[in-house]
């Protein structure tokens, strides 16, 4: 499947505070694209590079993003609530 993003499209990062999440998402900004909100357990309320950190995606869903950009490393995507055993 392919993903069209366009100027309508508004970024969610989840994981912007480690160190891929952060680079990709001022790479991001920097190329035009509309970055509205980064996710990182426990840090939020926190920005980067002035876009604003929540705990969680339920949080960050009130920037109104409508595509995400996961960027989480390997050792902690059991804990990240995506992987079901």
């Amino acid at each position: 499947m392919g993903i069209i993003v366009g100027e309508d499209t508004r970024i969610l990062v989840q994981g912007i505070t480690g160190h891929q999440g952060s680079f990709n998402a001022l790479q991001m900004l920097k190329f035009g694209s509309k970055v509205v909100a980064g996710t990182s357990p426990g840090k939020g309320g926190t920005e980067v590079g002035g876009i604003k950190v929540y705990n969680s995606v339920e949080e960050a869903m009130k920037e109104g993003p409508n595509a995400t950009f996961i960027s989480v490393a390997a050792p902690y995507v059991l804990g990240c609530g995506i992987h079901k055993e």
